[in-house]
């Protein structure tokens, strides 16, 4: 019998999961082995790539979730859980992750909650699909503030994006944590770079007097548009210092898949990038700023709570939830003599 050559090398050739991707399936099945029976029904969700699946209803806000929170789960069981979210977060994205669930005290003691709505253990763990097996599988660790959004197939790296951060309060005026800044980095940052525009390079950075009330890629919407100042325009110094910014969102995550991401925007030409300002240039003004390149963008806005509430966001339109990774995939599969 006659086997067509793409059979063949199909045939031939193993497919061996990423380093990341193994390493989360590790992670994933060991959580899912210590929980019980109902526990398991709680956490574990169908792999479905359409709209109407719950893989794909994020959002960063404190609402009513599906998942298994960190409140129910025993002390070993949490151990592992914090494990599995070591395997997609660098050690600053981590650091920083336990911080903004921390601050959810913080946030109790300062609005006075007898409800229950401000939780540190309010964090949920969701696994889509099954972990390390042929077809694609996905996770999800989330709650106020925070969304880390994990897609793995076959031999690609997985994809990380959605990935949300924010803080509430920007930073501690009183207690304990006074002087928390946890996502101080992303302000300064953002903040020098504008301010160091000379009065033409601000006239093409600055879109707006007044920032939005937001971020813009909200869950639901990818129609953003790079706008602002290209990076071509910038000098040698803003330049380091834009490259800087964007590297600060992608190794929140973790680093050895970031450094590939770095690596697709630096193929695709750094000057491609575009660095847009809203609102004030000082602390304590209301700001926004969004760095873009096609289905690339990175966003800040800090506008609540007297600009001391900033949300911040890694989107990749093409990239969220491994779309592109699982057109890939799902057209090796459909290939004469695929797997």
């Amino acid at each position: 019998m006659k086997l067509h050559l793409a059979a063949l090398i199909a045939f031939a050739t193993p497919v061996f999961a990423h380093d990341a991707t193994a390493d989360m399936a590790k992670a994933a099945n060991a959580l899912l082995g210590s929980l019980t029976a109902e526990q398991k029904v709680t956490a574990t969700f169908a792999f479905e790539s359409e709209a109407k699946g719950e893989r794909l209803n994020w959002h960063f806000i404190p609402r009513a979730r599906k998942g298994l929170p960190i409140k129910e789960m025993s002390e070993p069981q949490r151990t592992l859980a914090k494990a599995l979210l070591k395997t997609g977060l660098s050690e600053d994205g981590y650091t920083k992750a336990e911080i903004i669930q921390g601050l959810e005290a913080v946030l109790r003691e300062m609005e006075k909650d007898t409800t229950g709505r401000r939780d540190p253990e309010k964090y949920y763990v969701s696994i889509f699909g099954t972990p390390g097996g042929k077809e694609p599988w996905g996770w999800r660790w989330e709650g106020h503030h925070l969304s880390f959004n994990f897609t793995c197939a076959g031999s690609a790296a997985p994809a990380m994006t959605p990935s949300f951060f924010g803080s509430n309060p920007g930073e501690v005026k009183d207690g304990p944590q006074k002087g928390t800044r946890v996502l101080g980095a992303e302000e300064d940052i953002g903040r020098a770079l504008v301010k160091s525009l000379n009065e033409e390079q601000r006239k093409a950075a600055v879109i707006a007097a007044v920032a939005p009330k937001d971020i813009l890629a909200v869950p639901g919407r990818n129609d953003t548009k790079p706008e602002g100042i290209a990076c071509a325009k910038l000098d040698a110094a803003q330049k380091e210092q834009l490259v800087k910014l964007v590297k600060l969102y992608l190794f929140r995550c973790r680093a050895d898949v970031a450094a590939e991401d770095w690596a697709k925007i630096e193929k695709a030409g750094l000057d491609r990038l575009h660095f847009a300002w809203a609102g004030g240039l000082e602390r304590g003004d209301g700001h926004y700023y969004r760095v873009q390149s096609g289905d690339f963008v990175i966003e800040y806005d800090n506008t609540q709570n007297g600009a001391n509430h900033p949300h911040s966001a890694w989107r990749d339109y093409a990239h969220d939830f491994g779309a592109d990774v699982l057109a890939e995939h799902y057209k090796k599969a459909h290939a004469p003599g695929g797997k």
